[in-house]
């Protein structure tokens, strides 16, 4: 299947610190793109890789799960490892967890998390159904473009395949567990108003992480995709200069310019 205008992954060969992206659940590259092109802007080495079953058609995701879309951001995460001095991860939603999950696991190879309404656990009573209910029912309604600025848009599917979202749950049960061994400095943002993922998985992932230099910001102005609506300059100029406070060639190139 073709790939969706706008949903195709990002890579930029830059200086010695890199950044790795990871993308919602049933979004695409399209939601990271103006963030990673801040980025890819300013010298560091980028990737935003599309998650296997994403940015085609919802029926492709059906096939996939979260061993699949671990993979592909672990497999980035190594390819940018080899390149770069440093490396950082961040996500948004689903990707937050990716990126959590990363950090846990590699550890010194990871130096610090960013993360945007990243989610914890799949909510609502429907959730405890979908081991049984997913084998009868597809697809239920969509989630992209939870977006409060006017005129903006995620490229996202219009449906949620079942299997998937069970396969997220696990996913969520599997990363929860793994929070305590996420000991990297964290930049956790989120959005009061969101409509996908509740202010609650934040509070739950801050309580369970072992990092001890943690940076907690609100989105006022922005639902779930924030990284697509009115915060998102601030939430690429604080993760520039969340880098740049731990990566010391960023900060010493971020104090020359006055940037």
């Amino acid at each position: 299947m073709p790939v969706l205008p706008g949903a195709e992954p990002f890579r930029h060969e830059g200086g010695e610190v890199g950044v790795l992206l990871c993308h919602g659940f049933t979004g695409s590259p399209q939601s990271l793109r103006p963030w990673a092109d801040f980025l890819a802007e300013r010298g560091l080495s980028v990737e935003l890789p599309l998650l296997p079953g994403h940015g085609t058609r919802w029926q492709d995701m059906q096939l996939t799960g979260w061993q699949d879309w671990y993979a592909e951001v672990d497999r980035a995460l190594r390819d940018l490892s080899g390149r770069c001095e440093q490396v950082f991860v961040f996500g948004l939603s689903m990707g937050g967890a990716l990126a959590l999950r990363l950090a846990a696991k590699h550890g010194d190879a990871v130096s610090g998390v960013v993360v945007v309404n990243p989610g914890n656990k799949v909510h609502g009573l429907a959730a405890h159904a979908l081991p049984v209910v997913r084998h009868f029912v597809r697809s239920t309604k969509g989630i992209a473009s939870d977006i409060a600025k006017e005129g903006s848009a995620e490229v996202g599917y219009d449906r949620v395949p079942l299997h998937s979202a069970h396969a997220l749950r696990n996913f969520f049960r599997l990363v929860d567990r793994e929070l305590p061994q996420v000991t990297q400095p964290l930049l956790l943002l989120h959005s009061p108003q969101d409509h996908v993922v509740p202010p609650a998985d934040s509070a739950r992932i801050l309580g369970r992480v072992s990092s001890a230099d943690v940076t907690e910001i609100l989105l006022e102005q922005s639902y779930h995709v924030a990284t697509l609506d009115h915060d998102a300059e601030r939430i690429f100029e604080e993760s520039y200069a969340f880098i740049g406070r731990l990566a010391p060639s960023v900060g010493m190139k971020g104090s020359t310019t006055g940037g």
